[in-house]
């Protein structure tokens, strides 16, 4: 009886994870916006950077919101603390209104699905407007790492990399931008 027991879990579970594997999509149907999680609203909603700066962060163009974390680590002066806050707060007050307009992008996109009333032509109308709002919202992040570096010295900047985490390589240094 064991033995039957344990040949039948033995059957049964790997088709279990089988089926699990072969459905990722599964309960995601029950989202407001099927395309975005519901962390992904909060982000655009507040703001936040979502990974879109990426390419400047890892190529050593710090961001204000991670610079003003560091604030006293970095030494940063009283002026350049306040220069930081400011391009944060503009960041911010670009940044949301941008993403909430891609979360009503996202909610149309999905409604047009739900009703069946998607067409070829109002597909490629929506997806061109949301690809032009995704954009705008990862260039509102990129041109504030941009900016930080009219507020930052060099010193700063190495020191910024590594209380962040990231090791030296190329591309690193001689930024036309940076300040010394």
């Amino acid at each position: 009886m064991i033995k039957a027991a344990l040949a039948l879990a033995l059957l049964v579970l790997p088709s279990m994870a089988l089926a699990q594997t072969q459905q990722p999509y599964a309960g995601l149907e029950q989202r407001p916006v099927k395309a975005l999680s519901e962390q992904q609203v909060a982000d655009l909603k507040a703001g936040r950077g979502m990974g879109l700066a990426l390419p400047a962060e890892l190529n050593g163009y710090p961001g204000p919101s991670h610079a003003l974390e560091h604030a006293d680590a970095l030494g940063l002066t009283a002026a350049q603390r306040q220069r930081t806050q400011a391009l944060f707060d503009a960041m911010k007050s670009e940044a949301v209104p941008v993403g909430e307009r891609l979360i009503e992008q996202e909610t149309e996109l999905d409604q047009l699905f739900a009703a069946r009333g998607i067409t070829p032509a109002s597909l490629r109308t929506v997806t061109e407007e949301i690809g032009a709002t995704q954009a705008r919202l990862r260039e509102a992040h990129l041109k504030y790492h941009l900016a930080m570096m009219d507020v930052l010295t060099t010193g700063q900047v190495e020191k910024y990399r590594a209380l962040r985490g990231y090791g030296t390589g190329a591309g690193q240094t001689n930024h036309p931008h940076r300040r010394n």
